[in-house]
């Protein structure tokens, strides 16, 4: 039986766990922190990863309703810019990140073995297989292990990785009664959106722009319109994380027998809330080659495939940040009309 070391036990390592396994592969998955799971926020799966999720035999992630009630994109005084409907978009569904982690490693079975307080400090690969510690070794080793891989780092020393996007984030889950659909309030130099979660509460996150490693509160935000202050007061924890994404271009996903996945390999910003998702994608893809062809040519086959499409988004989730983070009054303006007549033509053109 082929065997794997999966580095990263978050949505894209577990993913990566289960498609291996489907695979008929022995997979081991190492795990820095004392216990598995997740924290902390809410997560958009968009269509195509619920689809993916839904192959490998993950249950529970239900596909999005029709928003019954208002929702697109506002000002900070609660004018509308452009309706949801408007541009003719998917939903995603919206979920915790801790119930979504749960669903996938509810699909382990007894070819998954955790280990969980296990710290990687080497790793060495020969034409036989990958070693990681001197004490575990795998015909292959995927790297989940995020924005800062330490495997990335050990792989492409010279690459200079993380890149600071110019603004931080805060977010929370607030337990409230609202009779909104959600959506995105763009201002100056600060966002604000929110999305009813499948278990009813609801996520909300903030973005400023502030030098990194700043420590702030989302005060800003208090003036701006209904729910926007009722979904801050109503969250018991409110995290707050500096934004980060991949320098590009981006290095490639193979190295010999290590695979990178999911943020290792193409952290993005949040602004195309496609991060997980990706990550999710990049494991079926993973497990898609490697059950039609042998090692070297499926994951030849998976860096031409997700390297292409993620730099993409990459791209695209740089450019929406720097939009929506813009500061000067005159873009904002101008910004917020084209929104609008976007809106107004897609609409013109679904009634044709």
């Amino acid at each position: 039986m082929s065997t794997a070391i999966v580095v990263g036990a978050g949505i894209g390592g577990v993913t990566a766990a289960v498609a291996l396994q489907r695979c008929g592969w022995q997979v081991t998955v190492l795990e820095r922190a004392a216990q598995l799971g997740e924290v902390g926020a809410g997560i958009s799966v968009w269509p195509s990863a619920v689809a993916v999720l839904e192959e490998l035999g993950v249950k529970g992630v239900e596909k999005a309703s029709v928003q019954s009630r208002p929702a697109g994109m506002r000002r900070p005084d609660g004018r509308w810019v452009v309706g949801a409907p408007d541009l003719g978009m998917e939903l995603p569904v919206m979920i915790h990140r801790a119930q979504l982690h749960d669903l996938i490693t509810a699909e382990f079975g007894p070819a998954v073995t955790v280990r969980t307080g296990y710290d990687v400090r080497t790793i060495t690969q020969d034409a036989g297989g990958v070693t990681v510690n001197d004490d575990l070794r795998a015909d292959l080793l995927v790297a989940a292990d995020g924005i800062r891989s330490a495997v990335r780092g050990a792989l492409y020393p010279q690459y200079k990785g993380p890149r600071y996007a110019g603004f931080t984030a805060y977010r929370g889950i607030a337990d409230v009664d609202l009779d909104d659909g959600g959506g995105e309030t763009w201002g100056r130099g600060q966002l604000f959106g929110f999305a009813r979660l499948i278990d009813g509460r609801f996520y909300w996150y903030g973005t400023a722009n502030q030098p990194a490693g700043t420590t702030s509160e989302p005060s800003v935000f208090e003036s701006w319109h209904d729910p926007i202050p009722r979904l801050i007061a109503g969250s018991e924890k409110i995290l707050q994380n500096d934004i980060y994404d991949l320098t590009l271009p981006l290095v490639p996903f193979v190295q010999g027998r290590v695979v990178l996945l999911g943020d290792a390999a193409h952290a993005m910003t949040p602004n195309l809330g496609r991060g997980a998702c990706s990550a999710i994608e990049d494991a079926g893809a993973l497990g898609r080659h490697l059950t039609s062809a042998n090692l070297q040519t499926a994951l030849a086959a998976y860096d031409a495939e997700r390297r292409p499409a993620t730099t993409k988004l990459v791209k695209r989730s740089r450019g929406l940040g720097r939009l929506a983070q813009t500061e000067n009054p005159i873009v904002c303006t101008i910004r917020d009309g084209l929104f609008a007549v976007g809106g107004k033509l897609v609409a013109l053109r679904a009634r044709k």
